[in-house]
């Protein structure tokens, strides 16, 4: 247990160091730009950001993205399971979508949004360029953990039922969690850039992405930064609090398979 603790703390102390680095990487650039519009202090950025932190205002745009992130996150790995589990159990499936999924993947986000914006209101257009380019990434990862499952843990459960919803959930999803985690922490990070980027294009009203254009209109370019603070801290929390749930869910799972696997072959 006490060596547990002690990594913890070293990936604590390192997590801690990397955001020294960041700090000194910005700092270093406005030495060298020496303009403070375009690359302000640090200590201004600082002030900035604890100052939107202390604005209702700032709560405000980041629900309406948060919105966008967790309907768009949602239906992604809704979409990306189904055609995941789909593709990892049979194969003509996952060559027949390898071109589309490639295709959705390498499509610059500009490009999708331009399109977007052309055939839908501008309102829907950062959830659904968010939901195109996440779901081949949810799928390839669901279809990578369908392939390594331990086919022994997945024969025991056939012999008790065949396949259904609720096997889906309790033994294939839970087996899979360590693709899923992955999977989850880049849609995330991912998620939350293409949606601000196209709330930025498409002036959604109380986005963050509406704000960043306002910051930048007015050069307000500290402000800019400290928003990149916050979605930096956004992406944080979202990608830890899951991790432990999955965790969990996933070691249930494999003590219970294992028992019935010791039971069966007694």
């Amino acid at each position: 247990m006490n060596k547990t603790r002690q990594s913890r703390l070293y990936d604590f102390f390192l997590f801690c160091l990397g955001l020294v680095l960041i700090a000194g990487l910005v700092q270093a650039f406005s030495f060298l730009k020496n303009n403070q519009l375009v690359f302000p202090s640090l200590s201004e950025i600082i002030s900035v950001f604890l100052s939107l932190l202390t604005k209702k205002h700032t709560y405000c745009l980041i629900f309406t993205t948060l919105l966008h992130l967790f309907t768009a996150v949602f239906c992604a790995f809704f979409a990306g399971i189904l055609i995941g589990m789909l593709e990892g159990r049979f194969k003509s499936v996952y060559k027949v979508l390898f071109p589309l999924m490639t295709l959705l993947r390498s499509l610059p986000v500009i490009v999708l949004a331009v399109i977007l914006m052309v055939l839908f209101d501008y309102a829907f257009v950062p959830f659904l360029a968010a939901v195109i380019v996440l779901v081949p990434l949810v799928s390839e990862a669901v279809y990578e953990g369908f392939c390594s499952l331990d086919k022994e843990l997945i024969d025991v459960y056939r012999l008790n039922s065949s396949f259904s919803v609720n096997i889906l959930f309790k033994v294939y999803i839970p087996l899979m969690s360590g693709f899923l985690r992955q999977a989850f922490n880049n849609a995330v990070g991912m998620g939350i850039k293409i949606i601000v980027t196209t709330e930025y294009l498409v002036q959604t009203k109380g986005s963050l992405g509406k704000a960043i254009f306002t910051s930048g209109y007015f050069n307000e370019y500290a402000e800019i930064y400290a928003y990149a603070l916050i979605m930096i801290l956004l992406v944080l929390l979202l990608s830890v609090l899951p991790q432990v749930v999955l965790k969990k869910a996933s070691r249930v799972v494999f003590k219970n398979a294992r028992r019935e696997n010791f039971s069966s072959e007694n």
